[in-house]
């Protein structure tokens, strides 16, 4: 059987097959329809723009303001893009090998139905050379990519970044005071609390969110090479300057950039990605430490009923939700980076490299949607192993070596005799040895330290040598 032929169609990426159902909300935003979707909506928001004018006097003369009905009808266009729409813009693209072209004979043959459709005379059916007037392929292109790229970002990616960050926020709050031991370079070190280890992942995400609120998303519509070379020609003694920041910033909800070649120069891309990959990088980072924390026994796994954790060890609850989230990242990452590469360099005024990687876009972000999804489910599955924490703690006595050469300084700087080589002699009773509660209680008597500091160091275990842990889970 030759699976190509079976139709529907079978998904070539599991971001369409297995996991469709995970990534299709952003098929409303960055699906190849999508983004012809939005070519409509700036084609006749450009013709509506302009037949509009200022003062009820439309920019181009011979042209004027459009009646209700008529600009209902034209912002209908793209609103009604379904699957027969798809299907004929597709039928003009196999004629014109140009799909903003066939954008424009897409109208044009709305324009030529619209007297039937409204049931009166309408200047809509003389209005034909007002779609894409003076407009260069790109000043449709950036437009709609800016829109397609800010509601799958704002309107899917973000939501669940958000939803991860109060997830993650409200675990750290909740085990604020649950002392665990640390892990430095693999070995036992001062002990945290699990809320403080969370909340460090709270911070530095909510850092790379606040990138998020202030990117910029640019557009512009200045001709061919950026100059309003046609627009100054065909209609003089026009500020296409001001109508082109009007239009990018007030009909497109986007920010203006006045200074393009043919293209926008993609800079603002490049940046937004850059962010992303950046927080899927940390993001990926909680996945291998959640991971890690499960297989030392810190995190317990809810199992799932029914659901098979090894094909031949029925005992195993495998992290799986973790390992995808890891894959997901990275598959992400490496997309992202790749478009940030390569997208702020363009030959001269025009190539057309960015015609095809940014329609990996919708990819690069259904990956990491991907992963969010599989990290979120991830956490919603774990709970604090308490008896292992605790027995952890109790296994590393050790680890109370730091604060006591660090009182044995203390009191040496404030003239207490017999501090001498306090890390060496903490050293050679801890390194390298099993240490119970009663050798450290035994040491500390040892020392000579005012009844104070022995007192403190005596009241120490490894389950409450947490400093200041639990306070620091509120700092935003």
């Amino acid at each position: 059987m030759d699976l190509s032929q079976i139709t529907p169609p079978i998904a070539l990426s599991p971001l369409d097959g297995r996991y469709h159902s995970q990534t299709a909300p952003l098929v409303n935003f960055l699906s190849e329809p999508a983004l012809n979707r939005e070519r409509l909506r700036v084609e006749v928001e450009w013709m509506i723009f302009l037949a509009e004018g200022d003062s009820g006097k439309s920019f181009i003369p011979g042209v004027h303001p459009f009646a209700e009905d008529e600009k209902k009808y034209l912002r209908a266009i793209p609103e009604d893009f379904d699957t027969d729409g798809i299907a004929e813009h597709a039928s003009f693209e196999a004629v014109t090998h140009h799909d903003v072209k066939a954008v424009e004979y897409y109208i044009d043959a709305r324009l030529d139905s619209a007297e039937e459709a409204l049931g009166h005379p309408t200047a809509l059916s003389t209005v034909k050379p007002l779609v894409h007037f003076a407009c260069t392929s790109e000043d449709v292109n950036n437009l709609s990519y800016a829109r397609c790229i800010k509601g799958g970002v704002e309107e899917v990616w973000r939501p669940l970044f958000e939803r991860l960050i109060s997830t993650v926020d409200s675990a750290a709050k909740q085990f604020a005071d649950l002392p665990m031991l640390s892990l430095t370079h693999g070995q036992p070190a001062t002990p945290t609390t699990l809320g403080k280890e969370l909340a460090v992942y709270v911070y530095r995400l909510r850092r790379q969110l606040k990138h998020l609120e202030h990117q910029e998303y640019l557009g512009k519509i200045n001709g061919a090479t950026g100059t309003f070379g046609a627009h100054t020609v065909a209609v003089p003694g026009v500020d296409w300057i001001s109508l082109s920041r009007a239009f990018v910033t007030e009909r497109m909800g986007l920010d203006w950039n006045p200074l393009t070649t043919q293209i926008e120069s993609h800079d603002w891309q490049a940046e937004l990605y850059s962010t992303i990959s950046h927080t899927n990088r940390i993001l990926h980072n909680l996945a291998v430490d959640v991971w890690m924390y499960i297989s030392r026994g810190v995190f317990a796994q809810v199992p799932v009923k029914g659901a098979t954790g090894s094909s031949t060890m029925p005992h195993k609850v495998n992290p799986i939700r973790f390992e995808n989230a890891e894959a997901n990242f990275e598959l992400s990452c490496a997309l992202l980076d790749s478009l940030s590469a390569t997208l702020v360099e363009s030959r001269w005024q025009r190539d057309l490299t960015d015609s095809t990687t940014q329609r990996n876009v919708g990819s690069a972000i259904g990956y990491s949607v991907l992963a969010l999804n599989n990290l979120l489910g991830g956490l919603g599955s774990i709970h604090p192993n308490i008896a292992a924490i605790e027995s952890e703690l109790d296994d590393n006595w050790e680890v109370l070596g730091e604060p006591i050469q660090t009182a044995m300084r203390a009191a040496a700087l404030a003239g207490v005799k017999g501090m001498d080589n306090p890390y060496e002699r903490v050293k050679e009773l801890m390194r390298g040895h099993s240490i119970s509660h009663e050798d450290v209680e035994t040491f500390i008597k040892t020392l000579g330290l005012p009844d104070t500091m022995a007192n403190t160091l005596r009241s120490l275990s490894p389950s409450t040598y947490t400093g200041l842990a639990s306070k620091l889970v509120d700092f935003d």
